[in-house]
């Protein structure tokens, strides 16, 4: 048994079950990174948590993982390509520890895949890309009503 010290459900919103994201592109940041061993204790993979920024579905977190320490050469190849993707989005382009690119928005590319151990649908982050930056509005010149153009002065 375990104490819940008088727990009371009415006093809490219940959550509500997620389903995966739609595939899409989505404006988040790193907000966890922890380098974790893989299931064969072979090698490492450096697990991101990103979380949604805005829109629709804002808080909403997905997770990555990249590969980085793994026997495979080509498992290796790909997550270091992934890792400079999201170097260059987020703009830090010689991180000493993964926290460096926390809290830092980009573009994330997220799709839809099948699980192969239960069939059912997950999301996947294909992809990584830097903010778009909003250009700024030009900016109206405020002429009085009997000021002339500088041309016809």
């Amino acid at each position: 048994m375990a104490n819940l010290n008088g727990f009371n459900a009415n006093e809490v919103e219940p959550n509500s079950s997620f389903e995966p994201l739609p595939a899409g592109k989505y404006l988040a940041a790193i907000t966890h990174s922890e380098m974790k061993p893989t299931k064969r204790g072979d090698g490492s993979y450096l697990e991101l948590e990103f979380t949604v920024l805005e829109g629709n579905c804002q808080g909403r977190k997905v997770w990555d993982r990249l590969c980085i320490n793994h026997p495979n050469a080509q498992t290796v190849q790909i997550a270091r390509g992934n890792l400079s993707a999201l170097c260059r989005a987020t703009g830090v382009m010689q991180p000493r520890d993964s926290a460096e690119l926390h809290n830092l928005p980009l573009v994330i590319n997220v799709r839809c895949v099948k699980r192969k151990d239960n069939d059912e649908i997950s999301n996947e982050v294909k992809g990584y890309a830097k903010k778009e930056s909003k250009a700024p509005k030009p900016q109206a010149t405020s002429a009085t009503p009997n000021s002339a153009p500088p041309w016809k002065k």
